[in-house]
């Protein structure tokens, strides 16, 4: 049932997109940002530099006021959205949590209480050690942690989340098996890394390159069917276009990708789906949006109507079969 109600929200949304109306929609009151994260998080800074961006090329005439709403992974965000039903003026920043989340725990919102609009960017994955670690590359990790079942740690952010979805994952594909350990936040599995705590993490970029630039973490491989794109270097020389692909490194999972998505509450009118997909394409293209993403070492892509709808469901879809068999639905 949770795979015919995200179809159908896409194909509401690309109904909507295409049928057009003699008065294009504008915003006429404030906007409201809301950030289904903490202060400070990947989430939060992804609706902030949006906002800046768009004040800063008055693409708007309208003030936007961004709000954190990131209680219960986000369902906080979510469901405060859904309170917005055929409110235009609130926008909703997250995720994959916001299609994923109801697999996991029963929630005061379903995905088809939001309408989808666009992503950004995608966020990469890591698999990183410890910095004075003995393994050289990811196959000389996995094949310590295949000798020894259940003796080594894995640390992530939360539990039944990207990370341990990721973790779940790499099991799967190699016959590893780790101790799972949550934390809140990508941040607390690097200093936990750092502190030899935890044997790895798969952390984003932006969440280890503290770490990275001391030499307390490494970075072994990144599950990304390319390299990242060339850049500064980090550590010794060497920078995230250098970290190999994890198939590169023999390890046979090629793709674990978190778009940065943008949703509007249902029922919303059809010209305001596209004046919002429209504006955030606009943020896409600027200067200050490109150096957002490199410095982050994210990869920007932007995506709308069937693509995102395509991605959607290729995303959802690897990821439920995680959920049920690691046996995390929610009945």
């Amino acid at each position: 049932m949770k795979n015919i109600a995200i179809t159908a929200a896409f194909a509401g949304a690309l109904a909507l997109g295409g049928a057009g109306s003699a008065q294009a929609w504008e915003p006429t009151k404030p906007i409201e940002f809301v950030v289904t994260s903490g202060a400070g998080g990947g989430t939060d800074n992804f609706a902030r530099i949006i906002q800046s961006i768009i004040t800063k090329h008055k693409f708007t005439e309208q003030p936007i006021v961004v709000v954190n709403k990131g209680g219960g992974s986000g369902a906080e965000g979510y469901v405060y959205g859904k309170g917005a039903k055929g409110d235009p003026n609130r926008v909703i920043f997250g995720t994959n949590n916001a299609y994923l989340l109801p697999y996991v725990a029963k929630l005061g919102y379903k995905f088809s209480d939001l309408t989808p609009v666009a992503a950004l960017a995608l966020d990469e994955f890591l698999l990183w050690v410890k910095g004075d670690a003995p393994y050289a590359d990811a196959k000389a990790y996995i094949d310590a942690v295949k000798a020894k079942p259940m003796g080594f740690k894995m640390g992530g952010s939360q539990s039944k989340d990207t990370d341990q979805t990721l973790t779940s994952m790499i099991q799967d594909a190699t016959g590893v098996k780790w101790i799972y350990v949550p934390f809140q936040g990508g941040s607390a599995a690097a200093v936990q890394l750092a502190g030899g705590h935890i044997d790895s993490n798969t952390n984003n970029p932006n969440e280890n390159i503290g770490q990275w630039k001391a030499g307390q973490v490494k970075p072994l491989c990144v599950f990304s069917p390319v390299r990242l794109a060339k850049g500064e270097p980090v550590f010794e020389g060497k920078g995230w276009g250098d970290i190999p692909t994890c198939k590169e490194a023999g390890l046979p999972l090629e793709t674990f990708q978190m778009p940065r998505t943008v949703w509007l509450p249902a029922d919303v009118p059809a010209d305001a789906v596209t004046y919002y997909a429209d504006l955030l394409e606009k943020v896409s293209k600027t200067p200050e949006w490109q150096e957002f993403v490199t410095r982050t070492a994210q990869t920007g892509k932007f995506m709308k109507g069937k693509e995102l709808a395509d991605f959607v469901a290729k995303d959802e879809a690897a990821n439920k079969k995680v959920f049920e068999n690691e046996g995390w639905i929610a009945k």
